[in-house]
């Protein structure tokens, strides 16, 4: 995502930044069911295509006990099915 033109050039923005949510699918390594979650970017590095954030859905799947609410995880770029805003995440509506 490109910031509007500074000072005569572009600068880079990041893509995914602190307080945006993503979507995730994380299959169970038992049964190979996929489910699909959302994480909470805590921030992201454009140059190796990675984003660090916690786990933001409660997982129905066992995933061999390794994923809970807030687990600490780093999410390639390429497993990302979609992406939002926390203001997308209105709850007064």
């Amino acid at each position: 995502m490109k910031s509007p033109k500074l000072a005569g050039r572009e600068q880079d923005m990041a893509k995914y930044e602190e307080g945006d949510f993503i979507k995730v699918e994380f299959k169970d390594e038992g049964t190979g069911i996929g489910e699909w979650m959302w994480v909470r970017v805590h921030h992201s590095d454009e140059e190796k295509r990675l984003v660090f954030g916690a786990l933001d859905s409660m997982p129905l799947n066992s995933h061999g006990k390794k994923l809970k609410l807030g687990t600490e995880l780093a999410i390639s770029f390429a497993q990302i099915r979609d992406h939002r805003k926390s203001s997308e995440f209105d709850s007064s509506k």
